[in-house]
């Protein structure tokens, strides 16, 4: 081992009275990074009052090893910033956690190692300790669901299927506020029940000695890093069940560095469910699950339940656009759309099938995306087009916004008041009509109008003058005055889009952990 150029898991400790997790780590430059979680208090439907007051010695080690396993994967936060092949860890491993570990590092860093120039050699090696045979995992008697939420259509079908199927439940999530900022939709998952207001874990991130460090940057596995997090949450509850929200994602890497295949969604991925999930089975509990109840379905089918099922009334408050929403530190409690990213451009087409364009535009300032100069690269790099990089987000594949683009909905023509006029993407906007606009008389009955209706006010000549433009419109256009029909329709991309495989069908259910494909 280079001594020079070792990146240094140095302790871990959580402690009961403050709930605290603390992480330390140093860097080959020397730089100490320390990071704090803070976990919520025990919800008052689960009994309220202190974790393990009985001073459980099994339920301790549960803990302590949920919080190893969080400790190494929250490494990856520091890691980045001076990469090195070389750690050290005091405490043994055998070789199936250095296996999982070293995914960890190099597959769940694959978008930051292609976005450095860097490859697999130059990512983090875990070895195991010679003759180390860990201790047989510990049984865990309690039961209850923890449920990742984040504002996010993903989540809140979740939600909503759990309640739909009489699963209780108490929503998480984790804010990098100090304040705990979060989105006010997952407060508001059981109207009137004040206990049911979503859990709130507070993770400091160590911004200062990364600043200060100066290193390099990148996407980390952020899918694990909360699930780990979630993990420890649900032991200090009492629930045995955490569930996450990931559909079928993830199966399309953007490229290859060497073997290492580059995909931003790696931790989203059915092959990353399953070796975290035997991980916890094998080393903390098998008797704790994580895992999706939705991973049996593609995100178009999410797309289309979430319409189903959600929409009237979650439609206004849900969002998943990171610009808008999920930054570090952003306060984030009303939910918005930034209407310029890959992942609004994603979430208009994964919506276009099932929602009408006037529905859908309304949630960008009634504006049709696909006539958006600005987002043309990124609808490419969704669509596979032209050889355009697939956007590092988590998002649709090809297939499914393929499909989704050529079923965008048609809605039946509607009528249009005389005086009204409909916007090229299919809005209605109120205006007057376009003889008036003609005769200059616009501003002078627009709603700002200087009106007084007193008996030597102007109102009498607005009429008169609003007359004499009807009649002129009129004696051109018989039909002046008659409603109209417009059908509104989205806008065609400026772009050929290939169509779907023939065999592609985005209701067909995929592979899942039977433990959780069975709940909906």
């Amino acid at each position: 081992m280079n001594q020079d150029y070792t990146f240094r898991f140095l302790s871990y400790y959580f402690d009961k009275a403050s709930l605290t997790a603390t992480f330390v780590y140093q860097g080959i430059d020397n730089y100490i990074f320390s990071e704090h979680i803070t976990f919520d208090r025990i919800p008052k439907n689960k009994g309220g009052g202190n974790f393990n007051p009985l001073n459980d010695p099994t339920l301790d080690r549960i803990l302590d090893n949920a919080c190893f396993m969080a400790f190494i994967i929250l490494g990856t936060s520091y890691f980045k910033a001076h990469p090195t092949p070389y750690i050290k860890l005091d405490k043994p491993i055998d070789a199936f956690q250095a296996g999982f570990f070293n995914q960890v590092y190099q597959e769940g860093l694959s978008q930051y190692a292609y976005e450095n120039g860097l490859n697999r050699n130059n990512l983090a090696h875990f070895n195991p300790t010679e003759g180390y045979k860990a201790p047989r995992p510990d049984s865990y008697k309690h039961k209850g669901n923890l449920v990742l939420q984040s504002g996010g259509k993903d989540s809140l079908l979740v939600a909503t299927l759990c309640q739909e199927n009489n699963i209780d439940f108490t929503p998480w999530y984790v804010s990098s506020s100090e304040d705990g900022s979060h989105p006010d939709v997952i407060d508001n998952l059981y109207p009137g029940f004040e206990h049911r207001k979503a859990q709130i874990a507070r993770r400091s991130i160590d911004l200062f000695h990364l600043q200060q460090s100066g290193g390099l940057n990148g996407h980390v596995p952020v899918t694990y890093i909360n699930q780990s997090l979630a993990l420890i949450q649900a032991i200090l509850n009492g629930d045995d069940t955490v569930m996450t929200s990931i559909g079928q994602e993830g199966t399309e890497p953007v490229g290859y560095i060497g073997d290492l295949a580059v995909n931003h969604q790696w931790s989203k991925t059915l092959e990353a469910e399953q070796i975290f999930s035997e991980y916890v089975h094998k080393y903390i509990s098998p008797d704790l699950h994580v895992g999706s109840p939705i991973r049996k379905y593609s995100e178009l089918r999410v797309s289309e339940l979430f319409v189903e099922k959600c929409w009237q009334r979650y439609g206004y408050a849900f969002s998943s656009c990171n610009q808008a929403n999920y930054k570090q530190r952003q306060k984030n409690g009303a939910l918005s759309w930034c209407g310029e990213c890959a992942k609004c451009a994603n979430t208009y087409l994964l919506f276009c099938p099932f929602l009408a364009p006037q529905a859908l535009q309304s949630l960008f300032s009634e504006q049709d995306l696909f006539l958006k100069p600005s987002l043309t690269d990124a609808f490419k790099g969704l669509l596979g087009v032209e050889n355009q990089l697939k956007p590092f987000e988590c998002v649709g594949s090809y297939d499914e916004l393929r499909f989704a683009y050529h079923h965008r909905a048609k809605v039946p023509p509607i009528k249009v008041p005389a005086g009204v006029s409909v916007s090229q993407s299919g809005g209605i906007v109120d205006n007057i009509s376009q003889a008036t606009k003609r005769l200059g008389l616009d501003k002078l009955f627009s709603k700002e109008a200087d009106v007084t209706y007193g008996p030597d006010g102007n109102y009498g000549q607005i009429q008169a003058a609003k007359r004499v433009a009807e009649a002129a419109e009129r004696a051109k256009n018989p039909n002046y005055g008659q409603p109209e029909m417009i059908q509104p329709l989205y806008a065609d991309l400026p772009f050929h889009v290939p169509g779907a495989s023939p065999s592609f069908d985005f209701r067909a259910e995929f592979p899942s952990d039977p433990y959780f494909a069975k709940m909906f």
